[in-house]
């Protein structure tokens, strides 16, 4: 996944400037800390994720939930290098039974969240919202391409220890994600509470990769007594693990803090290099052409039975788009319609 990305061209001679003071909300800073071997990206979101939370008034604990899964596939999606799709989804037994986060490359993202209400309770965890089940990470390359999946059991833990698991199974990079949703009022007339969100992401990839070993995974079936497979840490991943592990969660969605200082205040002693940010837009890809042609898939029968007061109505579920169609222009034969209502009728008076 990860792997497939390549940093950004940098010229031989890099300048050398303050870090800039402006933040910048809803973009991607790629940089590297070349002494480290660090490369990473890191994350600021500001009105694309609250339109994107806005739109179904989620209960907090589900929105901050879904802000997570937002920001992770931001730091991931936002590595492809052609126009391809990042779709981040979990499948679980929890409140939070379903999440998805489509990132089409590059800038577009929209999500959604399913979640059973009666089952939230004050004080869950992200891994208690979640619960057992996985986490699958798709690369679509487009139609004449083959996708690429990644998937992580989740087993009561959050995103960020199932990305770093991920990584470990999968990848085999040394990778250290940190994510933080909140919310930031805002006063004045009709004042409310807007929701923010950052994170970061640092690998370790020297240029030699005896120094990016890990230790074997535990085969889960090894005798007792069998001696586990260990591997000393590079100085500069200790290092580099430290440093990220010292980022608070406000500094990581203070809207008065850029990226740029924000790095600076961690890397500035080793030397941080930043290229430029990509920008992200919450936006989705529905359409009235696109419900129609997904309508033309379903069998006669079935589009039939979609017709309620004499019409087809369609809601998307990431953007909640509203869109009606009449039986003819949804493809419902002639009289469809009323054979299925009468087969209806006809099934409850059996009953």
């Amino acid at each position: 996944m990860t792997s497939q990305a390549q940093n950004p061209t940098t010229p031989e001679m890099p300048s050398v400037r303050a870090p800039s003071a402006v933040p910048i909300d809803d973009s991607v800073l790629p940089f590297e800390v070349g002494p480290l071997d660090l490369r990473g990206r890191l994350t600021k979101l500001g009105p694309a994720l609250d339109e994107l939370l806005a739109k179904h008034a989620y209960p907090v604990p589900v929105a901050k939930l879904l802000g997570e899964a937002i920001v992770l596939a931001t730091l991931l999606g936002s590595s492809l290098k052609f126009d391809g799709r990042f779709i981040l989804q979990t499948q679980t037994d929890g409140p939070v039974s379903f999440l998805i986060v489509d990132f089409q490359a590059p800038d577009r993202l929209r999500a959604y969240a399913r979640y059973d209400e009666a089952k939230l309770e004050p004080g869950l965890s992200s891994g208690a919202l979640l619960g057992n089940g996985h986490l699958a990470m798709t690369i679509d390359q487009g139609p004449d391409m083959r996708r690429y999946q990644g998937l992580v059991a989740l087993n009561g833990g959050g995103l960020e220890e199932a990305a770093h698991e991920y990584f470990l199974r999968s990848e085999q990079i040394p990778t250290k994600v940190r994510l933080a949703v909140g919310e930031e009022w805002r006063g004045g007339e009709g004042g409310r509470h807007h929701w923010r969100a950052g994170g970061m992401l640092l690998q370790f990839l020297p240029k030699s990769p005896e120094r990016a070993r890990q230790a074997d995974l535990h085969p889960g079936d090894a005798p007792e007594g069998t001696q586990v497979h260990t591997v000393d840490e590079d100085d500069a991943w200790v290092e580099g693990q430290s440093l990220i592990a010292t980022v608070e969660d406000v500094e990581l969605i203070d809207p008065d803090l850029s990226g740029e200082r924000l790095l600076y205040r961690l890397f500035h002693e080793r030397g941080v290099r930043v290229f430029s940010s990509l920008p992200i837009k919450a936006e989705c890809s529905c359409s009235r052409d696109a419900v129609s042609r997904m309508l033309a898939r379903f069998a006669p029968q079935d589009r039939a039975d979609m017709v309620k007061d004499g019409k087809v109505v369609v809601t998307c579920e990431f953007c909640s788009s509203v869109y009606e169609f009449t039986p003819e222009e949804a493809g419902v034969e002639p009289g469809a319609e009323a054979t299925s209502a009468e087969a209806k009728d006809g099934a409850a008076a059996d009953e």
